[in-house]
């Protein structure tokens, strides 16, 4: 078993991906676009000037400053209301908090978003870190933000589980030189991923099932 365990937060812990997602594709007529469906993976797990440039590259014309500030607000004003948690977060919490597993968030949301979701479920107590995307220069699926958790828990990468839902995380994850395990959320893994991770799981769940039985 590894000794410390970094978990992504949107489509991962909680159940925001698929907020972001309805968010983007919403918000793009309300900018004067055609939402093109293929946006909102290429641009879950971005952040600064890297999510700048994918919206860019999907809405040439757009103001991407603008429409990342009016979906976020949208994304935030939904989970102040409730927070929607993945199944297995807290028993994957929990296993690892009483195995003396160290535990950090790695999430490209701004770090007041990542606060207030853990404050608000009850979990903030389990994670010894919390890094943003604000945070690294390059954002996933560079693997900065990874290796800046795994610093901060007192691990070295190799010894850290990560645990991710999209694809630019995963990449990250592998390129941290992590033990990474995608559970893929709302899209499926790619070919390089199904090769690299560690493995891919259904859910929280299982994962915590297959790390039980030494699997992982």
């Amino acid at each position: 078993m590894k000794k410390g365990a970094i978990f992504d937060m949107d489509g991962l812990l909680f159940d925001t991906e698929r907020l972001y997602r309805e968010s983007w594709e919403l918000m793009a007529p309300v900018f004067g676009q055609v939402s093109n469906p293929d946006f909102p993976p290429a641009v879950a797990g971005t952040s600064g000037k890297h999510m700048i440039e994918v919206v860019h590259q999907y809405y040439p014309t757009i103001d991407a400053q603008e429409f990342i500030f009016s979906v976020t607000k949208r994304v935030a004003e939904l989970v102040e209301k409730q927070v929607p948690e993945k199944p297995g977060m807290r028993d994957i919490l929990e296993y690892f908090h009483k195995k003396g597993i160290v535990m950090a968030v790695a999430s490209s949301s701004r770090p007041s978003i990542v606060q207030n979701n853990l404050r608000s479920t009850g979990v903030a107590h389990y994670f010894a870190a919390v890094v943003s995307g604000s945070e690294v220069e390059h954002s996933k699926p560079a693997p900065d933000i990874f290796l800046l958790a795994a610093e901060r828990i007192g691990c070295k990468a190799s010894d850290c589980y990560v645990f991710e839902d999209g694809i630019n995380g995963a990449r990250a994850g592998i390129a941290a030189g992590c033990t990474t395990i995608m559970i893929p959320d709302q899209v499926p893994p790619t070919k390089d991923l199904e090769k690299n991770c560690a493995r891919i799981c259904g859910s929280l769940n299982e994962a915590r099932e297959l790390i039980m039985a030494g699997q992982l």
